[in-house]
């Protein structure tokens, strides 16, 4: 909800107090050229391990660069690319991501009153985040879905929310989330 609130005054703000630059796409495109290995030029993962990020929030991925670049957050490859990034190339490269269009299709015969209760309320019944603080979930391979639930489970990442929810999973339950989403149709359409 404070990330709604500071984009509501007009910017996002980094943990200083400092607003944000606001990110070019066409800048932010050519950023990209680095993350198109494992995360594609608009935003379709090319390997499993990576997440889609075509179409997130602009927030989200600002946030989440940010705390790669500040070792809040640790990821083998992502430390290391996102300790080179200003954080001017951070905002580019979020908002390059982030015109991109997400769109998601439920499988034939399944219903939304059929997802996970504990994750439409922020990351829709279809994946498509609800807020601009969390992810898409749609179309990701559900090995990388459930690696991140358990590493909220087990501490490695913490979140205020997920912290708790993952908490109390079972690997069944992550499993059962994990193949929901991945199940799910996943769309990035290029910027207009």
């Amino acid at each position: 909800m404070r990330a709604v609130a500071l984009m509501i005054l007009g910017g996002l703000m980094l943990a200083g107090g400092t607003p944000l630059a606001a990110g070019d796409p066409a800048a932010g495109r050519r950023v990209a050229n680095m993350c198109r290995t494992c995360h594609g030029i608009d935003g379709l993962a090319q390997i499993p391990i990576a997440p889609n990020i075509g179409g997130e929030p602009e927030a989200y991925l600002e946030s989440q660069l940010l705390a790669f670049k500040k070792g809040t957050r640790e990821h083998e490859m992502m430390t290391v690319v996102a300790a080179g990034l200003s954080e001017q190339q951070i905002a580019d490269v979020a908002a390059w991501y982030a015109a991109h269009t997400a769109s998601a299709t439920l499988p034939d015969g399944v219903s939304e009153d059929d997802a996970p209760e504990a994750c439409v309320s922020c990351h829709g019944a279809d994946g498509i985040a609800v807020f601009p603080d969390a992810p898409n979930l749609a179309g990701e391979v559900n090995i990388y879905i459930d690696t991140q639930l358990k590493a909220f489970r087990n501490g490695k990442r913490t979140h205020d929310i997920m912290s708790s929810i993952a908490a109390d999973m079972t690997d069944e339950e992550i499993r059962a989330v994990a193949d929901w989403y991945a199940r799910v149709t996943l769309t990035i359409a290029p910027p207009q």
